[in-house]
């Protein structure tokens, strides 16, 4: 890989200074713009208009070179970044990669910026000294390429790029661009401007009085129209909801909760549909029908009569178990445990009496 050029190495560290310098001249120049956005806005308030539109110009002006220089540095970051290309430049043979655009537009628009920048000056006279006097000369001018002629020229332009040629113009601006600047400064500030003229406001009363009136007049022309032989029909009123007046002894009274549970709910209650829904399961090889379930209905009669006649098997087993256990708690305790019978309730004495054998 070719090792960079002097020229190179001395153009990059010049870029490297003009980008920030240009970053710097558009806060200044923007801050300057505001301050005299501000005289404006004092000027259309004292009604002096004509020193406004004069000094409106220098903000146009200032507002435009704000813009190239925006343009100016997106150029010279491009060759920043693309700087080791240049050394395989010659004759202006850059092809597409953007060099020859932006080499052309710092060559044009230096000389012709309003804002003087010294690295900007240092920046065209290298890139004039790598191009070639011709190429500088043509980008100075604004002259197409080398290789095409007249007609083409008049399609295709020059080397700049028009937008900055159109912005480095020098002319007066339109009398359209100078009314958007102040209506915009105007409204900005919150002047009243421009002030409209006395027959105009009365015009505007005068016309807002007529709508008025035949607001007013729409609904008797209406009825007349209605009970006309045309055949029109009168249409319906559309029925409003009577409003009750509130009674006055009840304002600021809390309500009675006895009152709330005396009031009957509306008919419509008991038939409204539950917000839970319970989707049915899909049908499977093992079951085909299946059925949600729920606690309580009638699929559940059958577990419920399982249940009963289960529970009725265990108290008739009840009895049997307490009668072996009563016969054999006798034996053990000498002819006593016949007395108590199984599936009762034993009393006070019996438990004292079975408390006092188990201690023997």
């Amino acid at each position: 890989m070719p090792s960079t050029s002097s020229q190179t190495v001395k153009l990059k560290s010049t870029l490297r200074l003009l980008i920030p310098r240009l970053r710097m001249a558009q806060k200044k120049d923007t801050t300057l713009s505001i301050a005299a956005r501000r005289e404006m806005a004092t000027l259309l308030a004292q009604n002096r208009e004509a020193s406004a539109r004069i000094r409106v110009e220098n903000i146009i002006q200032t507002d435009i070179t704000v813009e190239v220089m925006e343009m100016l540095e997106l150029y010279a970051e491009l060759l920043l970044a693309r700087a080791g290309l240049l050394d395989g430049v010659k004759d202006g043979g850059a092809g597409d990669t953007g060099l020859e655009e932006a080499s052309a537009a710092i060559i044009y628009a230096a000389p012709r910026l309003p804002r003087e920048v010294k690295e900007l000056s240092a920046v065209r006279a290298m890139l004039v000294e790598r191009w070639g006097k011709e190429f500088g000369g043509r980008a100075a001018e604004n002259r197409p390429p080398v290789g095409s002629g007249e007609g083409d020229a008049q399609q295709t332009g020059g080397l700049v790029p028009e937008k900055i040629v159109r912005k480095l113009k020098v002319e007066t601006p339109s009398r359209q661009l100078v009314e958007l600047y102040l209506e915009e400064i105007a409204k900005a500030y919150g002047v009243d401007w421009p002030k409209q003229r006395e027959g105009e406001d009365d015009e505007v009363d005068n016309l807002n009085q007529e709508i008025d009136h035949e607001d007013q007049d729409t609904p008797d022309n209406d009825e007349n129209n209605g009970g006309g032989g045309g055949g029109g029909q009168k249409e319906p009123p559309i029925p409003s909801t009577p409003k009750s007046k509130p009674n006055p002894e009840n304002l600021g009274r809390a309500y009675n909760p006895e009152d709330l549970n005396r009031a009957t709910p509306p008919r419509e209650v008991g038939t409204a549909r539950s917000p839970i829904s319970v989707a049915p399961p899909g049908a499977r090889t093992d079951n085909l029908r299946p059925k949600v379930r729920i606690p309580g209905d009638g699929d559940n009669n059958d577990s419920n009569a399982a249940k009963k006649q289960n529970q009725s098997q265990e108290r008739k087993a009840a009895p049997g178990k307490g009668g072996v256990g009563s016969k054999n708690a006798g034996g053990r305790g000498g002819g006593g445990g016949g007395g108590a019978v199984g599936g009762k309730i034993p009393d006070v004495d019996e438990l004292a009496r079975r408390f006092q054998e188990l201690k023997r």
